[in-house]
């Protein structure tokens, strides 16, 4: 039996998903487990919050022969915590580790002599080989593992990995094995409940120096085909009544011949679904937005990090401020709402240009908005840079707060506090007064000095 783990997040951790979706990455690897006949189970300890006496105790209960983790780098010392605890309750055990902090840095997690072995990049056919060689005996052979590392006469052996062509050879996800009752299955973006996830899309050919999803799924972008894609949509509104999808993953429009012919695909097969997806600005025309409106798309993601051309330009986003201007007007005129992202805290960002991202996203007037604070997360191109430079004055195992002379963690998280309580709630005409007091670098550092109290006294000022 093979036991597959989704870690819980520390108690001090100020990161992680706003709300609890399911572990799709297990649920994909224990469907092709299944597939080949392996018995599997999947706990999610990171919605089930269960203490690590009670996953030994599973363990113990459930003696599997293989114990997989999933590990990020914010849920790394948990994962090691469970690893141990894995081998006190079954010293024969096997555990594997894997997701996107195994795949950046495989040697942090085989320094543990509770980890037997690391997945690098994709899940899927890694396990399954895996599992063959490690139940079935055979241990001799694992450099014909793809994407495997381990131990082998005290030095770690690294496979290269091997990514998955034909996506459609893998099953559809293993969404039986997770309690799914237990998720909150609504979405901001939609009106209809229950809304079920699902990732169609593998790889990007992109080069944003803040992102490490290549290392995970590879620079060549793949895709279920959209008949799979249908399939899927049609089982989950079949075995789980789902009225709803969000398609996670960055580059959802990437083909635009594909898209065209999923958003045909769902029309002549009568699904009354509505969805969400996530792309570039860059990755949008007219005729492919009317194309996914008529399909049931209600709301469109995008990333556009920044409201500084500098900034975009260091973050190497590939995409111009006017063209972020001409994407989202597009989606209002096809009738899509528009939700986007920006980041806060880039090395070399100025208080300057936070202020320009708050002003672009003033003009954009998305219907969603969200100020994100950059950390330093391994395998980025920033992340290697923020290392290198010293750019950062606190340090959680490997994740980096980045700090500059004018900022630090502590002072982005009020300028976050801000920045959305000005976006969601506050009167554009109160807005302008704070932004052209405000509008200089020099006007910045003193409006932050006391920002609780100035932002009271702005509102209090209201005509």
């Amino acid at each position: 039996m093979i036991l597959l783990i989704n870690p819980h997040l520390p108690a001090e951790s100020a990161w992680g998903l706003s709300k609890m979706l399911p572990p799709l990455g297990l649920t994909y690897i224990a469907a092709t487990l299944e597939k080949e006949g392996f018995e599997v189970k999947i706990l999610d300890n990171y919605l089930l919050k269960k203490p690590i006496n009670h996953i030994k105790f599973l363990v113990k209960k459930f003696s599997p022969e293989i114990t997989g983790i999933s590990c990020n780098s914010v849920t790394y010392k948990n994962c090691i915590e469970i690893a141990r605890a894995v081998k006190e309750a079954v010293p024969k055990s096997r555990v594997v580790v894997g997701g996107p902090h195994p795949t950046y840095m495989p040697e942090s997690m085989l320094r543990h002599k509770e980890v037997d072995f690391a997945v690098v990049g994709e899940g899927e056919l890694a396990m399954v080989e895996l599992a063959k060689h490690v139940i079935g005996g055979d241990n001799s052979n694992l450099i014909e593992v793809p994407g495997v590392a381990y131990r082998r006469n005290g030095k770690i052996v690294k496979n290269p990995p091997k990514f998955i062509d034909d996506l459609d050879s893998i099953p559809i996800p293993a969404r039986h094995l997770i309690p799914l009752s237990k998720y909150d299955r609504r979405i901001e973006f939609l009106e209809v409940e229950p809304v079920d996830t699902m990732n169609v899309v593998r790889g990007c050919p992109f080069n944003c120096k803040f992102c490490e999803t290549k290392k995970l799924w590879g620079s060549k972008s793949r895709a279920f085909s959209p008949h799979r894609v249908v399939e899927e949509m049609e089982h989950l509104t079949a075995n789980y009544s789902s009225k709803g999808i969000y398609f996670v993953g960055d580059n959802f429009t990437i083909n635009e011949k594909w898209t065209k012919t999923l958003c045909n695909l769902i029309k002549e097969h009568k699904l009354d679904i509505e969805w969400v997806c996530d792309t570039r600005v860059d990755l949008v025309s007219r005729d492919l937005l009317n194309a996914m409106k008529r399909a049931g798309c209600k709301t469109i993601w995008f990333g556009v990090e920044s409201g500084s051309p500098r900034v975009l330009e260091k973050l190497n986003k590939g995409i111009t401020l006017p063209q972020v201007v001409h994407a989202f007007k597009l989606c209002k005129e096809a009738g899509i709402k528009v939700a986007c992202s920006f980041m806060l805290g880039i090395p070399g960002e100025t208080l300057d240009d936070m202020y320009a991202t708050l002003r672009f996203a003033m003009k954009l007037n998305p219907d969603w908005c969200q100020f994100n604070i950059f950390v330093a997360c391994p395998g980025s191109a920033l992340y290697e840079e923020v290392l290198e430079k010293g750019l950062y004055d606190r340090r959680d195992e490997f994740l980096l707060y980045v700090k500059t002379e004018d900022f630090n963690y502590e002072s982005l998280l009020e300028i976050q506090r801000f920045f959305h309580t000005t976006f969601h709630r506050v009167p554009a005409r109160i807005i302008k007064r704070i932004v052209e007091r405000i509008k200089s670098p020099i006007g910045w550092k003193h409006f932050l000095s006391g920002l609780p109290k100035r932002f009271k006294a702005f509102l209090e000022g209201e005509d």
